[in-house]
């Protein structure tokens, strides 16, 4: 994500916290910037995880699993 976009959404958090408050234009762009934000920081975890390895006592490395999804 740009820093221009990650400024813009301090901006607005800074604002909102004042007694003038957001503008419901101003809350819905905050809301989806927020959004972009965490779609792009789950980008780069999954990344990391991508690309991490397991090493056991052995010294062998393997390819970290993703867990199967938990269903009741």
């Amino acid at each position: 994500m740009e820093q221009k976009k990650i400024d813009r959404i301090n901006e607005l958090a800074r604002k909102s916290k004042t007694a003038q408050g957001l503008t419901e234009a101003e809350k819905d762009e905050q809301k989806a910037l927020r959004q972009e934000y965490l779609e792009s920081w789950w980008q780069g975890v999954q990344q990391t995880l991508d690309n991490t390895y397991i090493v056991d006592g052995k010294g062998n490395e393997r390819k970290l699993q993703k867990k199967p999804d938990y269903k009741e």
